[in-house]
């Protein structure tokens, strides 16, 4: 049997590193875990059926409580159903702590049932690998499972965060000696309040104190004077300067680049998901319409940036990375996790320092100055950033007003989801954004708020698996509502969730945009009827649309969501009474992918006609 005591050490040690949640699945090899994690205090579990849902589910908890979440699963093909969602928490850098329950040694490379290679079995997606000796019960066996469990928690959560294995390996019969139930200390107590000689393991600290075996104190990197002044002196001398606000998590960044912005002038393009657009910073130098003003146009050619400094991941804009790729400007990142993340291929200074850190220190030196150097840097800067805030209310405007004509015709667009969602989530809420279109939408018409609202999409790996799981495993810890737009495909892939919110009693707002298919390749080149390659356009729905014809409704109802479809005139309003409803409400809005294609065009020329007029040919 599998020492009692020793498992008790282990689990223990993952709520002292600081682990407050835990995603079970059931399964026979991890018996002996699975009680343990359930009777340890302060740790509260979650039983979900699926793996694959649930790697995805607990991705969603690390991602919103910005600390990591335990994931335990069986042996065999079980521990590669997580893969996925590891994969995700890798890239998108959420700390995860995965537990692998497998067979001892000498029952694997023999045949056994349900055994397979679980040795570094997520590859280089995971930060750290380990396994873990049987819970035999010796001293030094103790020491060892509680200076991993504390190592496993710290390594997950430190910069770049990201998931962990830990492989276990167990015994039959799978049953511990003793009872998981911590001894109180009452009779037989030590005088100094530490649990009773009898019950106190080997190597432990006293019950008293309840420090871990192994702490771990982190410190966030900060540059040398010598090198933030070099950076400070290349943003001072740019002519024309922007700052790109990516992905990121960090509730530091948006006023610490806020700050910069209003010291160098520089505009900040604020990708939906960086945080910058949602909050009671200042948000006065803000550019969110950045996807529709980076496309090719008159108006883009005379405002090309020399100076980009950006933090973050890639951003979600496509025209912003061509662009960058286009104009190959002086690129600064900004990267407090030691990445090397540039896909546009341009030349580029990775700063790895704290970037909200260094980005308040860069705007104290720029505002340091010397009162000449200061003046000159003020007069060349200043009609820059005026320029693009005059193009982003002008985009703006012209949007709204596109949208408006659309609405009156009756005709369902995607796009309007995301004001309609703007105008109903309350502060506090959680909004999250499904890979494809969805995302690329919310980017296009995700307003400036001055509530603080959380704006998260899985674009790690940006795929379309999990994304209902992730926002629920959110919805599990959140403070306030949590809304999910999604496509139809990504939402029949991850159908599983809804029994984690049936079982749990979850509540979301989910909006799903069915255009009965693939909608983003309608974008792509293999929609076009003359798009290179022998045969494509008659295989084209086949491969690509995969149109399925399924009514979604009864499926809801079945697993124990809500379901209502509405048209574009009850979207708002369908919106607006959902959010903070209890269960799930799913609300269905009807598109057509070829159309929305045309729509989406028609209002990229409305913003270049509205930008044009801004041009000084167009004012003569």
């Amino acid at each position: 049997m599998t020492d009692a005591a020793l498992l008790r050490a282990f689990t223990d040690e993952l709520v002292l590193a600081g682990v407050t949640e835990a995603v079970i699945c059931p399964g026979s090899r991890s018996t002996p875990l699975a009680l343990a994690l359930r009777t340890t205090p302060g740790l509260r579990c979650r039983v979900l059926l699926d793996e694959r849902a649930a790697g995805f589910f607990a991705l969603g908890m690390a991602r919103t409580l910005g600390r990591p979440v335990v994931l335990l699963a069986t042996s065999g093909t079980a521990t590669v159903e997580f893969a996925p969602a590891v994969v995700e928490a890798s890239l998108s850098r959420v700390p995860l702590v995965v537990l692998t329950a497998d067979r001892p040694p000498e029952l694997r490379d023999r045949g056994a049932p349900q055994t397979i290679d679980q040795d570094h079995l997520y590859g280089r997606a995971a930060k750290w690998f380990v396994e873990l000796p049987l819970f035999d019960g010796a001293a030094v066996t103790a020491a060892h499972v509680r200076s991993v469990a504390g190592r496993a928690v710290a390594t997950a959560a430190a910069g770049p965060a990201g998931p962990v294995q830990i492989n276990v390996p167990f015994r039959e019969p799978l049953l511990p000696d003793g009872s998981l139930v911590a001894p109180r200390a009452t009779d037989g107590a030590a005088a100094d309040g530490a649990a009773p000689a009898s019950s106190r393991l080997p190597f432990a600290a006293p019950a008293s104190s309840r420090l871990p075996f192994a702490a771990h104190v982190g410190g966030r990197r900060v540059l040398a004077d010598a090198d933030v002044r070099r950076i400070a002196a290349r943003l001072t001398s740019a002519r024309r300067g922007l700052i790109l606000a990516g992905p990121d998590d960090d509730p530091r960044l948006p006023a610490a680049l806020a700050a910069l912005a209003g010291a160098t002038g520089f505009p900040i393009i604020a990708d939906p998901l960086s945080g910058l657009r949602a909050g009671r910073h200042d948000r006065s130098m803000v550019v969110v319409r950045g996807d529709q003003l980076a496309r090719p146009g008159p108006w883009l050619d005379a405002h090309l940036p020399d100076l980009v400094l950006r933090t973050g991941a890639m951003p979600t804009s496509a025209p912003l990375v061509n662009l960058l790729a286009r104009v190959r400007p002086e690129l600064l990142i900004l990267d407090g996790g030691d990445g090397w993340r540039e896909a546009a291929l341009v030349p580029a200074t990775f700063v790895h320092a704290d970037p909200a850190a260094t980005a308040l220190t860069l705007a104290g030196l720029v505002l340091a100055q010397p009162p000449e150097d200061a003046a000159h840097h003020r007069g060349r800067d200043a009609g820059w950033g005026r320029d693009w805030l005059a193009a982003d209310r002008a985009a703006d405007a012209a949007m709204h007003v596109w949208l408006a004509g659309v609405g009156e015709s009756g005709e369902a667009y995607e796009g309007a989801v995301w004001p309609a969602l703007a105008g109903a989530l309350p502060d506090g809420a959680t909004l999250w954004a499904g890979s494809s279109m969805p995302v690329r939408d919310m980017d296009a018409w995700l307003p400036s708020m001055d509530r603080a609202i959380t704006i998260c999409s899985s674009r790690g790996a940006n795929g379309i698996d999990g994304v209902v799981s992730t926002a629920l495993g959110s919805a599990a810890v959140a403070r306030g509502p949590v809304a999910l737009v999604i496509g139809d495909v990504s939402f029949l892939h991850d159908l599983n969730a809804l029994v984690a919110a049936r079982l749990h009693d979850l509540s979301a707002t989910v909006v799903l945009i069915n255009n009965d298919g693939g909608g983003i390749f309608s974008f792509l080149a293999q929609a076009s009827a003359d798009a290179p390659g022998s045969g494509l356009p008659e295989h084209y729905e086949e491969l690509f649309g995969t149109p399925h014809g399924i009514d979604i409704g009864p499926i809801v109802g079945s697993l124990g969501g809500e379901y209502q479809r509405v048209g574009s005139g009850q979207l708002a309003a369908a919106i607006q009474a959902s959010v903070g409803r209890h269960g799930v409400q799913v609300i269905e809005l009807r598109t057509e992918r070829a159309r929305n294609v045309e729509l989406h065009r028609e209002l990229a020329a409305a913003v270049q006609q509205a930008l044009a007029t801004l041009l000084p040919e167009s004012r003569a």
